[in-house]
């Protein structure tokens, strides 16, 4: 059994005017472990066109398909709410990481607009809890220690880019900073990076704070060129 799976959703993205390209946490995050070289299941499903205008919704995963996926820790790279429901996050076998995508993000399409109306059901079956600062802030304001403790997830990581990252665990609130990155970077998929390479540190041993800055390191460097 490998110590990390991801499971996702691939997308077809459309960023800056540029041409087509895939995206979804499972290709960003595969990026990361080769990177790494952290072995690792990665299982993907390939929806429909998904921008920051939605058109079509991804497919649901169930509870059968989570079944399948055997791995101590796994990253659910929700890009919706549909994508994951509480029945399929209960059936996974490992520790449970999940993409705040899928608590912010409502299951219609058009327009992209953020709500925090999600099942908190969901919650219950995640051990660890990926936010973009962005989605911190739709679900409880400002993103600090008694905030973020409200969710009821033993451990959350909100990402604030070049400000790093926020780490609660064990019942307390600590900040990673972020390594400086010079010259024009597209961000797109360093969340997804983000979050393989914290799971892999976790998986590996690491405290959570320390696999944040090791998982900060690494997007510095797929950011700045310095890794591919």
């Amino acid at each position: 059994m490998p110590a990390l799976a991801v499971v996702g959703n691939l997308s077809r993205d459309l960023v800056d005017g540029g041409p087509p390209r895939i995206g979804g946490a499972p290709f960003w995050a595969a990026r990361a472990l080769r990177v790494l070289g952290a072995p690792a299941l990665v299982a993907a499903k390939c929806g429909d066109r998904r921008e920051m205008t939605v058109e079509a919704l991804g497919d649901q995963w169930t509870p059968e398909d989570a079944r399948q996926v055997e791995a101590r820790w796994i990253h659910v790279g929700a890009l919706s709410r549909s994508d994951f429901p509480p029945e399929t996050l209960a059936a996974f076998g490992g520790r449970v990481s999940f993409d705040g995508q899928g608590l912010v993000r409502p299951e219609r399409t058009g327009p992209l607009e953020l709500d925090s109306e999600f099942d908190p059901e969901v919650l219950r079956h995640v051990d660890v809890l990926k936010l973009a600062e962005d989605e911190a802030r739709v679900l409880v304001g400002e993103p600090d220690e008694e905030s973020l403790r409200s969710l009821g997830v033993p451990e959350i990581v909100v990402t604030l880019g070049s400000r790093g990252s926020l780490v609660l665990a064990n019942g307390k609130l600590g900040r990673v900073t972020a390594q400086p990155v010079t010259g024009k970077v597209d961000p797109t998929g360093a969340g997804d990076a983000f979050s393989a390479a914290y799971l892999v540190s976790r998986a590996g041993g690491h405290a959570p704070a320390a696999a944040a800055r090791r998982a900060t390191g690494l997007v510095a460097g797929l950011l700045g060129g310095r890794l591919s």
